[in-house]
Protein backbone atom coordinates (compact mmCIF):
# COMPACT_ATOMS: atom_id res chain seq x y z
CA UNK A 1 0.00 0.00 0.00
CA UNK A 2 1.27 3.33 -0.59
CA UNK A 3 0.66 6.52 1.94
CA UNK A 4 -1.07 9.97 2.45
CA UNK A 5 1.99 12.62 1.84
CA UNK A 6 2.05 16.36 1.88
CA UNK A 7 5.01 17.61 0.19
CA UNK A 8 6.81 20.70 0.58
CA UNK A 9 6.91 23.37 -1.95
CA UNK A 10 8.82 23.28 -4.81
CA UNK A 11 10.29 24.57 -7.89
CA UNK A 12 8.11 26.26 -10.59
CA UNK A 13 8.70 24.15 -13.59
CA UNK A 14 5.34 24.87 -15.25
CA UNK A 15 7.60 27.82 -17.38
CA UNK A 16 10.40 25.82 -17.88
CA UNK A 17 10.53 23.37 -20.96
CA UNK A 18 8.55 19.61 -19.41
CA UNK A 19 10.58 16.78 -19.80
CA UNK A 20 9.14 13.46 -21.36
CA UNK A 21 8.52 10.57 -18.48
CA UNK A 22 7.61 8.04 -20.56
CA UNK A 23 4.36 6.75 -21.86
CA UNK A 24 0.69 7.29 -20.43
CA UNK A 25 0.15 4.21 -18.83
CA UNK A 26 -2.79 1.65 -19.81
CA UNK A 27 -5.95 1.97 -17.83
CA UNK A 28 -7.32 -1.86 -18.78
CA UNK A 29 -6.53 -2.70 -15.39
CA UNK A 30 -9.56 -0.42 -13.90
CA UNK A 31 -12.93 -2.73 -12.36
CA UNK A 32 -15.30 0.00 -13.62
CA UNK A 33 -15.59 3.45 -14.59
CA UNK A 34 -17.85 6.18 -13.61
CA UNK A 35 -18.92 9.23 -15.74
CA UNK A 36 -17.77 7.60 -18.76
CA UNK A 37 -17.62 4.56 -20.87
CA UNK A 38 -13.76 3.20 -20.71
CA UNK A 39 -10.61 5.25 -21.56
CA UNK A 40 -7.54 4.47 -23.21
CA UNK A 41 -4.47 6.22 -23.82
CA UNK A 42 -4.79 5.99 -27.67
CA UNK A 43 -8.88 7.37 -27.36
CA UNK A 44 -7.35 10.29 -25.51
CA UNK A 45 -4.61 11.39 -28.61
CA UNK A 46 -5.11 14.96 -28.92
CA UNK A 47 -6.51 15.53 -25.38
CA UNK A 48 -4.36 16.50 -22.37
CA UNK A 49 -5.21 13.81 -19.73
CA UNK A 50 -4.51 14.52 -15.89
CA UNK A 51 -5.35 11.31 -14.10
CA UNK A 52 -5.25 11.41 -10.51
CA UNK A 53 -5.37 8.65 -7.82
CA UNK A 54 -7.20 8.64 -5.05
CA UNK A 55 -9.60 6.89 -2.18
CA UNK A 56 -12.75 8.54 -0.73
CA UNK A 57 -11.74 9.09 2.50
CA UNK A 58 -8.33 10.40 2.07
CA UNK A 59 -7.92 13.62 3.64
CA UNK A 60 -5.11 15.07 1.54
CA UNK A 61 -7.27 14.33 -1.29
CA UNK A 62 -10.50 15.60 0.23
CA UNK A 63 -8.34 18.76 0.20
CA UNK A 64 -7.61 18.86 -3.49
CA UNK A 65 -11.04 17.89 -4.84
CA UNK A 66 -11.65 21.51 -4.87
CA UNK A 67 -9.33 22.37 -7.99
CA UNK A 68 -9.93 19.25 -9.43
CA UNK A 69 -13.53 19.98 -9.60
CA UNK A 70 -12.56 23.75 -10.91
CA UNK A 71 -9.89 22.69 -13.61
CA UNK A 72 -12.19 19.58 -15.10
CA UNK A 73 -15.04 22.84 -15.50
CA UNK A 74 -12.81 25.45 -16.57
CA UNK A 75 -10.82 23.45 -19.51
CA UNK A 76 -12.68 20.62 -20.13
CA UNK A 77 -13.80 22.91 -23.41
CA UNK A 78 -10.29 23.12 -24.36
CA UNK A 79 -8.84 19.61 -24.26
CA UNK A 80 -8.56 18.79 -20.59
CA UNK A 81 -9.52 15.68 -19.83
CA UNK A 82 -9.47 14.81 -15.69
CA UNK A 83 -9.98 11.45 -14.71
CA UNK A 84 -9.62 10.06 -11.46
CA UNK A 85 -8.29 6.49 -10.36
CA UNK A 86 -9.99 5.36 -7.17
CA UNK A 87 -7.74 2.78 -5.93
CA UNK A 88 -8.90 1.79 -1.94
CA UNK A 89 -7.29 1.74 0.89
CA UNK A 90 -9.73 0.45 3.33
CA UNK A 91 -11.48 -2.68 2.57
CA UNK A 92 -14.86 -1.16 2.53
CA UNK A 93 -13.53 1.13 0.10
CA UNK A 94 -13.94 -1.54 -2.65
CA UNK A 95 -17.26 -1.23 -2.20
CA UNK A 96 -18.79 -0.36 -5.88
CA UNK A 97 -21.89 1.36 -4.02
CA UNK A 98 -19.62 3.59 -1.40
CA UNK A 99 -17.74 4.55 -4.61
CA UNK A 100 -20.80 5.40 -6.62
CA UNK A 101 -22.21 7.68 -3.57
CA UNK A 102 -18.91 9.52 -2.65
CA UNK A 103 -18.91 10.46 -6.07
CA UNK A 104 -22.42 11.50 -6.04
CA UNK A 105 -22.20 13.54 -2.87
CA UNK A 106 -19.24 14.91 -3.96
CA UNK A 107 -19.99 16.71 -7.43
CA UNK A 108 -17.45 14.66 -9.22
CA UNK A 109 -18.71 14.71 -13.06
CA UNK A 110 -15.49 14.04 -14.64
CA UNK A 111 -14.40 10.12 -15.10
CA UNK A 112 -13.69 7.74 -12.39
CA UNK A 113 -12.19 4.57 -12.70
CA UNK A 114 -12.36 2.19 -9.82
CA UNK A 115 -8.96 0.30 -9.67
CA UNK A 116 -9.97 -2.19 -7.00
CA UNK A 117 -7.32 -4.48 -8.11
CA UNK A 118 -4.32 -1.94 -7.66
CA UNK A 119 -3.81 -2.73 -11.47
CA UNK A 120 -3.73 1.10 -12.85
CA UNK A 121 -1.98 2.10 -9.40
CA UNK A 122 0.93 -0.68 -10.35
CA UNK A 123 1.10 0.16 -14.54
CA UNK A 124 1.69 3.54 -13.21
CA UNK A 125 4.07 2.84 -10.26
CA UNK A 126 2.19 5.09 -7.82
CA UNK A 127 2.95 5.12 -4.28
CA UNK A 128 0.82 7.90 -2.98
CA UNK A 129 -2.73 9.38 -2.67
CA UNK A 130 -3.37 11.60 -3.76
CA UNK A 131 -1.00 11.95 -7.15
CA UNK A 132 -1.24 13.58 -10.11
CA UNK A 133 -0.05 12.61 -13.17
CA UNK A 134 -0.60 15.45 -16.52
CA UNK A 135 0.23 13.93 -19.96
CA UNK A 136 0.39 15.74 -23.36
CA UNK A 137 -1.82 15.43 -26.64
CA UNK A 138 0.71 12.52 -27.81
CA UNK A 139 0.09 10.71 -24.93
CA UNK A 140 3.36 11.15 -22.99
CA UNK A 141 3.43 11.89 -19.18
CA UNK A 142 5.18 15.15 -19.01
CA UNK A 143 4.65 16.10 -15.06
CA UNK A 144 3.51 14.86 -12.34
CA UNK A 145 2.76 15.96 -7.96
CA UNK A 146 2.48 13.57 -4.86
CA UNK A 147 0.42 15.29 -2.29
CA UNK A 148 -1.55 18.48 -1.80
CA UNK A 149 -0.55 21.73 -2.75
CA UNK A 150 0.84 23.33 -5.41
CA UNK A 151 -2.37 24.50 -7.21
CA UNK A 152 -0.92 27.08 -9.45
CA UNK A 153 2.14 25.57 -10.45
CA UNK A 154 0.24 22.12 -11.65
CA UNK A 155 -2.54 24.65 -13.26
CA UNK A 156 -0.03 26.02 -15.09
CA UNK A 157 1.42 22.40 -16.46
CA UNK A 158 -2.41 22.24 -17.80
CA UNK A 159 -2.31 25.59 -19.18
CA UNK A 160 0.95 24.59 -21.00
CA UNK A 161 0.62 21.34 -22.34
CA UNK A 162 -2.67 22.89 -23.67
CA UNK A 163 -1.06 25.60 -25.67
CA UNK A 164 1.19 22.69 -26.70
CA UNK A 165 -1.54 21.63 -28.21
CA UNK A 166 -2.84 23.86 -29.67
CA UNK A 167 -6.20 24.13 -27.72
CA UNK A 168 -5.75 27.99 -25.66
CA UNK A 169 -7.94 27.78 -22.37
CA UNK A 170 -5.78 31.27 -20.74
CA UNK A 171 -3.41 32.07 -18.43
CA UNK A 172 -5.50 32.98 -15.01
CA UNK A 173 -5.75 30.44 -12.42
CA UNK A 174 -8.94 29.55 -11.12
CA UNK A 175 -9.99 30.50 -7.35
CA UNK A 176 -11.25 28.04 -4.98
CA UNK A 177 -13.44 28.48 -1.54
CA UNK A 178 -12.89 25.50 -0.41
CA UNK A 179 -15.72 24.59 2.78
CA UNK A 180 -16.40 21.53 5.45
CA UNK A 181 -13.53 18.71 5.23
CA UNK A 182 -12.30 20.24 1.92
CA UNK A 183 -10.96 23.38 3.18
CA UNK A 184 -6.99 23.69 3.56
CA UNK A 185 -5.09 22.21 6.87
CA UNK A 186 -4.09 24.80 9.30
CA UNK A 187 -0.35 23.71 8.37
CA UNK A 188 0.88 26.44 11.41
CA UNK A 189 -1.04 24.78 13.58
CA UNK A 190 -0.67 21.43 13.18
CA UNK A 191 1.17 18.85 15.37
CA UNK A 192 -0.96 15.57 15.17
CA UNK A 193 -0.02 12.93 12.58
CA UNK A 194 -2.37 10.53 11.02
CA UNK A 195 -2.85 7.59 13.05
CA UNK A 196 -5.04 4.46 12.72
CA UNK A 197 -6.60 2.65 15.38
CA UNK A 198 -5.82 -1.30 13.93
CA UNK A 199 -3.08 -2.65 15.25
CA UNK A 200 -1.70 -3.38 11.85
CA UNK A 201 -0.63 0.61 11.54
CA UNK A 202 -1.75 1.93 15.22
CA UNK A 203 0.51 4.16 17.15
CA UNK A 204 0.87 5.91 20.77
CA UNK A 205 -2.04 3.43 21.83
CA UNK A 206 -2.28 4.30 25.49
CA UNK A 207 -4.67 1.94 27.25
CA UNK A 208 -2.93 -0.32 29.79
CA UNK A 209 -2.47 -3.65 28.51
CA UNK A 210 -1.86 -2.55 25.03
CA UNK A 211 -4.39 -3.96 21.85
CA UNK A 212 -5.43 -7.38 22.27
CA UNK A 213 -5.46 -8.52 18.53
CA UNK A 214 -8.65 -10.09 17.33
CA UNK A 215 -11.02 -11.13 19.93
CA UNK A 216 -13.30 -8.87 22.70
CA UNK A 217 -11.51 -6.92 25.17
CA UNK A 218 -12.32 -4.53 27.83
CA UNK A 219 -10.13 -1.60 27.52
CA UNK A 220 -9.77 1.90 29.94
CA UNK A 221 -8.92 4.89 29.37
CA UNK A 222 -5.71 5.96 31.60
CA UNK A 223 -5.98 9.35 33.58
CA UNK A 224 -3.72 10.97 31.46
CA UNK A 225 -2.80 10.89 27.81
CA UNK A 226 -0.07 12.36 26.35
CA UNK A 227 0.08 14.35 23.22
CA UNK A 228 -0.76 12.05 20.26
CA UNK A 229 -1.25 9.17 22.55
CA UNK A 230 -5.43 7.38 22.06
CA UNK A 231 -7.21 4.87 24.12
CA UNK A 232 -10.53 2.92 24.09
CA UNK A 233 -12.79 2.23 26.99
CA UNK A 234 -15.13 -0.60 27.07
CA UNK A 235 -15.67 -3.69 24.80
CA UNK A 236 -13.89 -3.43 21.42
CA UNK A 237 -12.49 -5.58 19.42
CA UNK A 238 -9.57 -4.67 17.71
CA UNK A 239 -8.52 -6.20 14.41
CA UNK A 240 -5.52 -5.20 11.66
CA UNK A 241 -7.42 -2.49 9.73
CA UNK A 242 -10.26 -1.25 12.41
CA UNK A 243 -11.46 -1.23 15.53
CA UNK A 244 -15.55 -2.74 16.48
CA UNK A 245 -17.55 -1.59 19.81
CA UNK A 246 -19.25 -4.95 20.72
CA UNK A 247 -21.65 -3.11 23.31
CA UNK A 248 -22.99 0.37 23.66
CA UNK A 249 -21.11 3.44 25.35
CA UNK A 250 -17.87 2.43 24.82
CA UNK A 251 -15.16 5.75 23.90
CA UNK A 252 -12.44 6.60 21.75
CA UNK A 253 -10.33 9.05 23.62
CA UNK A 254 -7.61 11.08 22.10
CA UNK A 255 -5.12 14.37 22.72
CA UNK A 256 -4.42 16.76 19.61
CA UNK A 257 -2.77 19.76 18.93
CA UNK A 258 -4.91 20.43 15.73
CA UNK A 259 -7.66 23.14 14.50
CA UNK A 260 -9.68 19.91 12.81
CA UNK A 261 -10.55 16.30 13.85
CA UNK A 262 -11.45 13.79 11.99
CA UNK A 263 -12.37 10.31 12.02
CA UNK A 264 -12.65 7.55 9.44
CA UNK A 265 -15.87 5.37 10.27
CA UNK A 266 -18.92 3.90 10.23
CA UNK A 267 -20.87 0.96 11.52
CA UNK A 268 -20.41 -2.09 10.98
CA UNK A 269 -23.85 -3.39 9.77
CA UNK A 270 -25.02 -1.46 6.77
CA UNK A 271 -28.01 0.29 7.46
CA UNK A 272 -27.64 0.20 11.55
CA UNK A 273 -26.74 3.98 12.36
CA UNK A 274 -24.86 4.25 15.34
CA UNK A 275 -25.34 7.25 17.41
CA UNK A 276 -22.07 8.57 19.09
CA UNK A 277 -21.36 12.06 21.17
CA UNK A 278 -18.54 14.37 21.43
CA UNK A 279 -16.64 16.71 24.00
CA UNK A 280 -13.21 18.52 23.99
CA UNK A 281 -11.70 18.44 27.23
CA UNK A 282 -14.83 17.08 28.76
CA UNK A 283 -17.36 20.04 27.76
CA UNK A 284 -19.95 19.95 24.59
CA UNK A 285 -17.66 21.45 21.53
CA UNK A 286 -19.94 24.07 20.98
CA UNK A 287 -18.56 26.20 18.31
CA UNK A 288 -15.87 23.89 17.44
CA UNK A 289 -17.85 21.36 16.62
CA UNK A 290 -17.19 20.41 13.10
CA UNK A 291 -19.87 19.36 10.06
CA UNK A 292 -20.86 16.11 11.08
CA UNK A 293 -21.60 16.95 15.11
CA UNK A 294 -23.88 19.55 16.26
CA UNK A 295 -22.76 22.02 19.20
CA UNK A 296 -23.60 19.38 22.07
CA UNK A 297 -21.46 17.26 20.25
CA UNK A 298 -24.05 14.75 18.93
CA UNK A 299 -23.81 12.63 15.80
CA UNK A 300 -24.80 9.47 13.99
CA UNK A 301 -22.66 7.33 11.83
CA UNK A 302 -24.95 5.85 8.93
CA UNK A 303 -22.02 5.72 6.71
CA UNK A 304 -18.54 4.53 5.99
CA UNK A 305 -16.75 8.01 5.43
CA UNK A 306 -14.60 10.58 7.37
CA UNK A 307 -16.39 12.49 9.68
CA UNK A 308 -15.29 15.88 11.08
CA UNK A 309 -15.47 15.67 14.76
CA UNK A 310 -13.96 19.33 15.59
CA UNK A 311 -13.26 22.64 14.20
CA UNK A 312 -11.69 24.55 16.18
CA UNK A 313 -12.54 28.73 15.45
CA UNK A 314 -9.59 29.75 18.65
CA UNK A 315 -6.19 29.26 18.95
CA UNK A 316 -5.21 25.82 19.11
CA UNK A 317 -3.71 23.89 21.84
CA UNK A 318 -2.88 20.87 23.26
CA UNK A 319 -6.68 19.26 23.77
CA UNK A 320 -8.01 15.73 24.78
CA UNK A 321 -11.33 14.91 22.21
CA UNK A 322 -13.46 12.07 23.54
CA UNK A 323 -16.09 9.90 21.68
CA UNK A 324 -19.11 7.80 23.43
CA UNK A 325 -21.05 5.80 21.42
CA UNK A 326 -24.32 5.24 22.19
CA UNK A 327 -25.20 1.92 20.80
CA UNK A 328 -22.33 -1.23 19.66
CA UNK A 329 -21.36 -1.66 16.39
CA UNK A 330 -19.36 1.41 15.64
CA UNK A 331 -16.02 0.67 13.49
CA UNK A 332 -13.34 2.83 13.85
CA UNK A 333 -10.35 2.77 11.16
CA UNK A 334 -8.35 6.37 11.08
CA UNK A 335 -7.52 9.55 12.88
CA UNK A 336 -6.83 12.57 10.55
CA UNK A 337 -5.91 16.26 11.61
CA UNK A 338 -6.31 19.25 9.70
Amino acid sequence: MGAHWRVPAGLHVASARLPVAGELPSLDGATGWLNSEPLTPAGLRGKVPVVGFWTYTCINWLRQLPYLRAWAGKYSAHGLVVIGVHTPEFSFEHNPDNVRRAVQEMGITYPVATDNRYAVWQAFGNHYWPALYFADAQGRIRHHHFGEGEYGQSEMVIQQLLAEAGHGGGTDLVSVAARGLEAPADWASLRSPENYTGYERTENFASPGGPVRDKPHAYAVPARLGLNQWALSGNWTMEEEATTLNAANGQIACRFHARDLNLVMGPAAPATPVRFRTVLDGQPPGEGHGADVDGDGDGTLAQQRVYQLIRQPGPVADRTFEITFLDPGAQAYCFTFG
